[in-house]
């Protein structure tokens, strides 16, 4: 997934990052901010990683396309619920009715996280569903050799 993402922006499809809007959260200084952010960004989704396994475990389906199923409702919620909340809670983000400030220059994500490139949505869905589709398909990998 992170490798979707990150290379969507070395390709232009999109400006987002999200291990440097974690990072800035924490951080003012650009570049220990995109380390920092990088760092709790991968912690983040081993965190994932293990309640996807559980909703696999609590439904009873260890499969590529429920995970993938799984990622893409994930993509969804990111996109429409969590991005557009980032403004009102991020200390150095601003937001669509209170412009850029000394401490607040961080470009809000805007509807579907369109202000960071009109493909934004795109390849987050496409990188949240290859997320879960992986983790799904390693589970039910798991599950063949425990079973079998």
């Amino acid at each position: 997934m992170t490798s979707i993402l990150e290379g969507s922006r070395g390709f232009g499809l999109s400006r987002m990052s999200l291990p440097f809007l974690v990072g800035t959260f924490f951080l003012g200084s650009r570049k220990w901010a995109f380390i920092l952010g990088f760092t709790l960004y991968v912690i983040g989704g081993w965190l994932f990683a293990f309640l996807y396994y559980v909703l696999f475990a609590s439904v009873g389906l260890y499969t590529w396309w429920f995970g993938a199923f799984a990622g893409f409702l994930h993509s969804l919620f990111l996109l429409t619920a969590a991005l557009p909340l980032l403004p009102y809670v991020h200390p150095r983000m601003a937001s669509e009715y209170h412009g850029v400030t000394t401490t607040r220059r961080l470009e809000p994500p805007g509807f579907l996280a369109m202000n960071y490139g009109y493909q934004t949505p795109v390849v987050t869905v496409l990188g949240q569903t290859v997320y879960g589709a992986t983790l799904g398909g390693f589970s039910q990998l798991h599950n063949a050799m425990i079973i079998g």
